[in-house]
């Protein structure tokens, strides 16, 4: 009830705010760049027709600085033009690029079938301060999920009702209780974390979508984006008058690199290899594949791509629990796969994750650190006094509690009747990473009240989320070499490295950033998933 009163001055604002916008829609004399409610992956974004104008004074002044920097749409299209060639020029030669859907060998052969990746054509106007305030907490972040990670009974008792209907969630609970009766201990722990954001127009809060910790994609082609657009800005900065430095420099790619390097030197054997897991089809190599070439040359660590089947074919464990695959003693394990359950199609990818986490091998995550990073443990931390049971600091909590938007549980009786009467202010997420999952708009209401007609414990697998009302700009999208003016919204992630060995902290930093951009009509996002581009930020 606590968490309710918490969030409800936002939720009316929210609501009085989408009926001043639909009773303005109604108008003959108004006018909107879009037709759908906007939203953006994970916890994405607003509600009916959300206009980014005279929104309240604060809104109005924040949009207004952000069309003073620069519209776009505005621009020459002679210019657009020359810009677009030159970025799709600059992507070819640099690797920006990803597996071309029209080709069938693109995501299993390397150098077959490549198309640059979809890109905004310029950076998107970020206010610094919020961008400060997400680098600055990412710290915490990683801190916390290594400390959720190891409170077992935490993460068992949060997921247990979400096990008795969600296979997935309760085959990951399965391992991770098997790890548990073998008295299975992480000592050295790794993460690789992207906590991705919105900035809320509404309350000008910048407010946390998701914490991922596993397969955090886009360490290298967030890199070079940035450096896309800071090329674009150089070139191009007679004619948009905009200053190439506000645009941040980004080393994702080489922050992940050297905590990777630095787990493959505490597991202390020189001739084990990397491996990372990946999906039989991965359009999306280029990314990883920058990593480790990085992890190569920069700190000669060589590495292997293995399916999880081929793992389960090739695998094993020796007698002092070293893991070897395809004749390799694996220091280090990196997962850009198993996420989904399509990343399990048989017993087979389950007897080699089971494996994976029974050897000694240091797992980026560890199936801890991948329940930490389930939504239904985001909901149980929103909880009052549950940041408490694993952070001290008061100031440390009350950073991360400012970035949490509302979320609730399905078993609140009161919210599931106020997102019956007002869907458009939810969102409903099940145990599911990847995009393309998520419920939205009148969908939550029919989804809600079917659950209670059947009575069945199905509610258990999802949680209910604030929906975020972000402020809709003007940018120029390009996919497949054509660019298109579009009203889009973003959303912005930060990375951050944690590696620990026993009670030693190694690493403990946040490790650059990422944009993703997306028209605003569309529900989902996600660029691997086919909905948003890659974007970089632009500081005011």
């Amino acid at each position: 009830m606590l968490k309710h009163i918490q969030f409800s001055e936002v939720r009316e604002k929210a609501y009085a705010f989408a009926n001043f916008q639909e009773r303005r829609s109604n108008s003959p004399n108004f006018q909107t760049p879009q037709s759908k409610p906007c939203s953006i992956s994970m916890a994405q974004d607003a509600s009916s027709l959300v206009s980014p104008l005279k929104c309240s004074r604060r809104g109005e002044d924040e949009t207004e600085t952000r069309k003073s920097v620069f519209d776009p749409h505005s621009l020459d299209s002679n210019l657009i033009q020359k810009m677009g060639y030159e970025a799709l020029v600059w992507s070819s030669l640099h690797g920006l690029v990803v597996g071309d859907r029209n080709s069938q060998k693109s995501g299993k052969v390397p150098g077959v079938g490549l198309v640059h990746a979809p890109i905004s054509l310029l950076p998107m106007p970020f206010p610094e301060s919020h961008w400060k305030q997400a680098c600055e907490v990412a710290p915490i972040f990683n801190e916390l999920v290594d400390r959720v990670s190891l409170d077992a009974e935490f993460l068992q008792e949060s997921l247990s009702r979400t096990k008795k209907v969600d296979a997935f969630t309760s085959r990951l609970l399965d391992i991770h209780a098997k790890m548990l009766e073998m008295n299975k201990k992480e000592e050295i722990r790794l993460g690789l974390h992207r906590s991705d954001y919105m900035l809320d127009q509404q309350t000008n809060l910048l407010l946390q979508i998701e914490l991922n910790t596993i397969s955090s994609s886009f360490a290298g082609l967030s890199v070079l984006v940035s450096e896309l657009h800071r090329s674009l800005l150089h070139e191009f900065k007679q004619h948009l008058s905009l200053d190439p430095e506000r645009s941040p420099l980004n080393n994702t790619v080489g922050q992940f690199a050297e905590a990777l390097s630095k787990a493959w030197a505490e597991y202390n054997n020189p001739r084990a290899v990397v491996m990372i897991v990946v999906q039989t089809v991965e359009r999306n190599m280029y990314d990883q594949h920058w990593l480790f070439t990085v992890l190569k040359e920069r700190y000669q660590v060589r590495s292997i791509r293995k399916t999880l089947a081929e793992i389960d074919a090739q695998g094993e464990i020796l007698p002092d629990g070293t893991l070897v695959v395809d004749g390799e003693a694996v220091a280090v394990v990196y997962f850009r796969a198993g996420y989904t359950p399509s990343d399990y199609p048989s017993e087979s990818e389950w007897s080699a994750r089971l494996l994976i986490e029974q050897s000694c091998a240091i797992k980026c995550p560890s199936i801890a650190y991948h329940l930490a990073g389930t939504k239904k443990i985001q909901q149980e931390l929103a909880k009052p006094n549950q940041l408490e049971r694993f952070l001290e600091n008061k100031d440390d909590i009350a950073k991360v509690r400012k970035c949490f938007a509302g979320l609730w549980s399905l078993d609140d009786s009161s919210i599931v009747k106020d997102a019956i009467e007002r869907p458009g202010l939810y969102v409903m997420k099940p145990q599911r990473e990847g995009g393309g999952n998520n419920i939205y708009g009148d969908d939550v209401r029919l989804a809600l009240q079917r659950m209670q007609k059947e009575g069945m414990e199905e509610d258990a697998a999802y949680i209910l989320m604030q929906r975020i009302f972000p402020t809709i700009s003007p940018a120029i999208l390009m996919r497949e070499g054509i660019s298109h003016k579009e009203h889009v919204i973003s959303e912005l992630g930060v990375y951050g490295t944690y590696l620990r060995n026993k009670t030693k902290v190694i690493m403990n930093y946040h490790s650059g950033h990422l944009l993703r951009t997306k028209v605003s009509s569309s529900d989902e996002g996600g660029v691997a998933a086919g909905f948003a581009v890659l974007d970089s930020i632009y500081l005011v």
